[in-house]
């Protein structure tokens, strides 16, 4: 009897036990490699581990990259849909759109989205119903245009190089027409299909706007050293809407750490590996935006940062 009663109480507690050593996984794929990205990559992957989950114990993850083609990013999604895994996270529109056109039952976090309410990903910033939600990297252009205006007080005419397939830079396009003809800046935008053609598209800028302003095209981050160039050579100062642009040569940047971006998507991760459903969590939008300068491509552009500037700034690289 006393056998019959044991075997009956391990019946009960096997699933609890079974439940408790299930091997979560977490698959993430982005349209391309480049250090925003992967960023928000690496912010995900610590905000699991500190979350109480051991890498290659408890929790399985794998990542794949697009190089750019959203072919691959359509055929890397039907791959990780094919696995079952008990989430995607998403890098970038493409990434985002294809995982979302790939499936409609597993939890799809995307990640870095300018706008996920043009991309199609969700209807509103209230919990979608579906199985997408996660953080976008959205930032409004008023604070943007203030912070052209303060590194280049007297600018007239504003460069922007984008990717006319790219969702979240047609957003930043239409935004910055809109601002900066407030403020009677004119606005010189060139387009860009590939990589390949940012180079190009920087020579048509020469001699015609005050500064470059660039985020997070794909195209644009991928080749961005060819930019720094184009702007040393020619003394056109080069801002950006993301911090990460500062170490690879932009002269200031204001906008929020991706890494910040990974590890709040990283949060929502964890709640839906928890048991949330991804339908239930409200999508939410980068938090702290932050102003960083390099000194050194200032000299290297031709630009005078005021002191004022320099003090107010979150972090200063380059020889002050």
């Amino acid at each position: 009897m006393k056998r019959y009663f044991l075997l009956f109480v391990m019946l009960i507690i096997a699933p609890f036990f079974s439940s408790a050593n299930t091997v979560k996984n977490v698959a993430i794929t982005a349209i391309v490699e480049h250090p925003s990205l992967d960023q928000i990559r690496d912010g995900v992957k610590d905000e699991l581990v500190e979350s109480g989950f051991k890498l290659d114990q408890d929790l399985k993850v794998q990542y794949k990259s697009a190089q750019g083609s959203s072919a691959t990013a359509a055929q890397i999604a039907r791959q990780f849909v094919a696995a079952k895994p008990d989430v995607i996270v998403a890098i970038a529109t493409p990434s985002a759109q294809a995982t979302a056109a790939a499936t409609k039952q597993i939890p799809v976090v995307f990640a870095g989205i300018t706008d996920p309410i043009a991309a199609k990903l969700i209807k509103d910033w209230q919990p979608s119903g579906t199985n997408i939600t996660g953080v976008s990297d959205y930032q409004e252009i008023v604070p943007q245009v203030d912070f052209m205006k303060k590194i280049v007080p007297n600018v007239k005419s504003v460069g922007y190089i984008y990717s006319p397939n790219e969702i979240n830079s047609t957003v930043v396009l239409k935004n910055l027409q809109t601002e900066l003809t407030k403020h009677n800046i004119a606005l010189v935008a060139v387009p860009a299909q590939r990589t390949a053609d940012i180079s190009t598209a920087a020579n048509t800028l020469k001699g015609k706007v005050d500064l470059i302003y660039t985020t997070t095209d794909n195209n644009v981050v991928s080749a961005y050293d060819s930019l720094v160039k184009f702007a040393n050579e020619n003394k056109i100062p080069l801002l950006a809407s993301f911090p990460d642009a500062i170490e690879r040569g932009a002269v200031a940047a204001y906008g929020m750490s991706y890494y910040d971006v990974g590890r709040q998507s990283g949060k929502l991760v964890v709640r839906i590996l928890k048991g949330e459903k991804a339908g239930d969590i409200k999508p939410e939008i980068g938090e702290a935006l932050r102003l960083v300068i390099n000194t050194q491509a200032a000299k290297k552009q031709g630009i005078t940062l005021s002191p004022q500037i320099i003090e107010s700034a979150y972090k200063v690289i380059g020889d002050n």
